[in-house]
């Protein structure tokens, strides 16, 4: 099965999910700049929202940049990938408009954590498709970041209960731990 289908839907998908979180910024009914404070909260959501699925982009993109094979279990893989990311608008706004409430930081949490589960079963499948010993899977290796994110994820889904917070700093900090492009799977060659 050809790789490039696979990546243009993706590639579609994430576009469109940036222009539904850009259109839920909502213009002031005013024109002094003091009119913008309120919009804050909404402007930061969106902004940590655009990093996230900016991060899913290039790492998807690095992804299969090592593959050579797809199978039918990758386009559901790639599928469940973009279905949790897809919710991300969604609990983006909901966050957003009600100044990081406990409700929508636990949301935005499980979407982030289901994301990233998504994106680690999407990473397993072509490992296996491409073979253990494969540069896709040297590529990857163990995973830390990985492991990191959900641990952090999980913690932020918790700590939206007592010290908000503090899961905003967490989605924040694993924001940053991905904001580098991945240099595991840049070194290898194509």
């Amino acid at each position: 099965m050809n790789k490039g289908r696979i990546e243009a839907f993706s590639d579609g998908v994430l576009a469109i999910i940036i222009t539904i979180m850009v259109l839920e910024l909502k213009v002031p009914h005013g024109d002094h700049i003091r009119e913008l404070v309120p919009l804050i909260p909404v402007f930061f959501s969106y902004a940590l929202s655009f990093v996230y699925v900016a991060i899913y982009w290039n790492n998807h993109h690095h992804l299969f940049q090592l593959v050579k094979q797809i199978n039918g279990r990758t386009l559901w893989y790639n599928a469940h990938l973009l279905f949790w990311l897809s919710l991300i608008p969604f609990a983006t706004a909901w966050a957003g408009e009600n100044h990081f409430g406990t409700w929508p930081l636990v949301l935005y949490g499980v979407i982030l954590f289901m994301a990233a589960t998504a994106y680690d079963l999407l990473s397993r499948n072509l490992i296996r498709a491409q073979g253990a010993e494969s540069d896709l899977a040297r590529a990857v290796g163990d995973g830390k970041k990985e492991k990191v994110s959900v641990v952090l994820y999980a913690l932020a889904i918790t700590a939206a209960f007592f010290v908000p917070a503090l899961a905003i700093a967490c989605y924040v900090l694993v924001a940053f731990i991905w904001f580098v492009p991945e240099k595991r799977i840049e070194k290898r060659p194509r």
